[in-house]
């Protein structure tokens, strides 16, 4: 008989990384709200039922089913000391065979930025990722300016690897991002980028 596989669950200094859950629809949706503003900026256009119920449903399904058929790792991030959702990270496109690779992607709500929250949950998801998952390339892709994202890759050790012209469209354009990798066992020196 088979057994329940375990739900991942990744533990860091300030914070609990798990799978979406319906109970946290509420705080999950009114976060983003609140964070639309500056969130709009960066991430690509969202349908309009995006902060209803039924899609945040929808979006519990998903990550359940993408985590169970190992082709995504989406996570909330919580505050442990009062259950507060700061935000989501999610290793997606998660390729095996001879690329072992994943795309990571990820926002923080506005109240949470700038406090090291996101560099702790990038850190624990690339070394689960490394460790745990096998994998042996961590890739990630952000506007060039976005300078607070750029620089949260770098020091979990991201390295610049070149710009992907009409990668994304964001608030309706399609926009080149610059391209980062973390490999697991990286030779690379430093890629300052001037």
């Amino acid at each position: 008989m088979l057994g329940l596989r375990r739900k991942p669950r990744i533990e860091t200094e300030r914070m609990t990384l798990r799978l979406p859950a319906h109970h946290d629809y509420r705080a999950w949706a009114e976060l983003r709200d609140a964070s639309t503003e500056h969130l709009t900026q960066w991430e690509p256009m969202r349908a309009a039922d995006h902060l209803t119920r039924k899609a945040f449903t929808n979006r519990v399904y998903w990550a359940a089913r993408a985590e169970g058929q190992g082709s995504a790792l989406p996570l909330v991030l919580i505050r442990r000391e009062d259950k507060q959702i700061l935000g989501a990270i999610t290793l997606d496109n998660i390729r095996r065979g001879p690329v072992q690779a994943g795309t990571l992607g990820y926002w923080i709500g506005v109240p949470f930025a700038r406090q090291g929250f996101m560099r702790e949950a990038i850190q624990a998801v690339v070394h689960h990722a490394f460790q745990s998952m096998d994998l042996s390339r961590m890739e990630a892709a952000c506007l060039p300016e976005n300078a607070a994202s750029r620089g949260v890759l770098e020091k979990c050790g991201f390295k610049y690897e070149g710009v992907a012209q009409s990668y994304l469209q964001i608030n309706g354009r399609w926009r080149n991002h610059v391209l980062y990798a973390n490999l697991r066992h990286d030779r690379r020196g430093r890629t300052d980028v001037g």
